[in-house]
């Protein structure tokens, strides 16, 4: 996990009327719960959402629980950015704090013609859209950068030797990642040594964070397949250049679908569309690897829970999700994967098959494992 991914939530931005609002409506539907606060200036709107997961419902399937509890992230809806936000301008101020506590940024990007929704600027342009936001974005960074290099060229005139050794990485570092903010690009976009990423870390970049394009499409382009709508194409071409990842939705598709409860009526509406799993399912999933997150699961009579984690955890720290005592007095893990409950269908089968396996502290654990923990407190 590298030091930008620490928050577990997504921030949606964009321009106004975008369809921002209108996503975040249908993914908080989609929720188990959301502490939804009335949208003001000052707190953007958060929802927790579930994430999908076919594996499971096929764990309650079999061990047929009492419940079945899945895992979850945040979505937090964030002002509309307007040109000269990083000046102050329209919300500007508190967009740009409330953009540097999240952990990724899901861009959204209008790819729809409407003449009842008006455009910002009066043309659907993707291109222009995407690149007002990121440079908002990256000249904030730039204001943030200023500041750190104050404070690093006066660590150099008067602090002791190791002070002055880690002014000097803050300083090269910032020295890269200068000329690409003054480009508009982002500052991920500049290598670093592990050694200047942790010097600057303290600047929480807005640009450092991993971003995801969302292209909010009409109906049509959805029928038609998002490859041969041009504005989609100009937002993928841009992903791919930044190396970002690209989620095609249609807002208001997708508020419909999470009117419907009845999981078959669901599946029917998306396959007329041709679609196998729902934008919003498609942008969750995004959202959920961006973040560098893992979903091991516990299974039995009682419950079914798929739990969140880091990839590159240690089963101590996976035990810790469920309970702080658990990691404190970890013994050991029993581990078997969902591939094997599935293949063998019974956790004696996976004894029989010599696939129920023993782990101690330093295991590292895989997605998709089904884990029962031993601890002492």
């Amino acid at each position: 996990m590298g030091l930008w991914d620490m928050a577990l939530n997504c921030g949606i931005v964009g321009l106004p009327n975008v369809g921002k609002s209108t996503i975040f409506s249908a993914l908080s539907s989609a929720r188990a719960e959301a502490a939804n606060y009335p949208f003001c200036t000052i707190n953007p709107n958060v929802g927790t959402v579930d994430v999908p997961d076919s594996r499971l419902a096929k764990l309650t399937e079999i061990f047929r629980p009492a419940r079945t509890v899945p895992a979850s992230v945040e979505f937090v809806d964030i002002a509309g950015l307007v040109r000269g936000a990083s000046r102050g301008e329209g919300l500007g101020n508190q967009f740009l704090s409330h953009i540097r506590e999240v952990g990724v940024i899901a861009h959204v990007v209008r790819c729809f013609e409407d003449p009842d929704i008006i455009h910002v600027n009066n043309r659907v342009d993707p291109e222009d859209d995407m690149e007002t936001v990121n440079i908002e974005l990256a000249l904030a960074d730039l204001q943030t950068l200023a500041k750190r290099r104050e404070r690093a060229e006066r660590s150099l005139k008067v602090q002791g030797k190791d002070e002055k050794k880690n002014a000097e990485t803050v300083l090269s570092a910032l020295d890269a990642i200068a000329p690409a903010l003054e480009q508009g690009k982002p500052a991920r976009s500049v290598p670093l040594s592990p050694e200047q990423e942790d010097a600057v870390y303290d600047c929480h970049f807005i640009t450092m964070k991993k971003q995801l394009y969302v292209c909010n499409v009409d109906e049509q382009t959805i029928r038609n397949g998002t490859g041969v709508s041009a504005p989609v194409g100009a937002v993928r071409k841009r992903a791919a250049a930044e190396g970002a990842g690209l989620v095609c939705i249609c807002g208001k598709f997708e508020a419909e679908l999470a009117d419907i409860t009845d999981g078959a009526e669901k599946s029917a509406f998306l396959a007329e569309l041709g679609l196998e799993e729902s934008g919003l399912s498609a942008l969750i999933h995004a959202a959920y690897r961006l973040l560098g997150l893992y979903t091991f699961f516990t299974a039995g009579a009682d419950e079914c829970r798929a739990w969140t984690i880091h990839s590159g955890d240690t089963a101590p720290r996976a035990a810790g999700v469920i309970h702080t005592d658990f990691e404190k007095g970890f013994i050991k893990a029993e581990v078997y994967s969902f591939d094997d409950i599935v293949q063998y269908g019974t956790e004696a089968k996976i004894r029989e098959a010599g696939k129920y396996r023993v782990e101690g502290k330093d295991y590292v654990v895989r997605d998709g494992d089904v884990m029962f923990f031993k601890f002492n407190v």
